[in-house]
C-alpha cells in the first residue's frame, strides 16, 4: 500500500507517527534493560574471576602438599 498526500491517508500518517513513537519508547525501555543486564553481568564476571582465582590457589596448595608428602613417603620408603 503506497501512501499518497491525499486527505484520506493523512490520518494514517498520524497513526504511523504514533506507532513510531511507541516503537521508540519500547526500544528505549529495551536499551535500558540491556544496559542493566550488561552492568550486572560485569559484576557477576568479576565475582566469578575471583572465585576461579581462589579455586586455582586451593588446587596449587593441594598439588604442592601432595608432591611434598609423596616425596617424603618415597624418601622414607627408600631409606628403610
Amino acid at each position: 500500500m503506497l501512501l499518497k498526500d491525499s486527505k484520506i491517508n493523512k490520518p494514517m500518517k498520524k497513526d504511523i507517527n504514533k506507532y513510531r513513537d511507541e516503537v521508540m519508547t519500547h526500544l528505549e525501555y529495551i536499551k535500558e534493560k540491556v544496559d542493566a543486564n550488561h552492568n550486572h553481568l560485569e559484576r557477576v564476571n568479576g565475582r566469578l574471576n575471583k572465585a576461579e582465582k581462589d579455586i586455582t590457589a586451593i588446587k596449587t596448595t593441594g598439588i604442592t602438599l601432595y608432591t611434598v608428602l609423596g616425596a617424603l613417603l618415597a624418601w622414607f620408603g627408600i631409606s628403610k
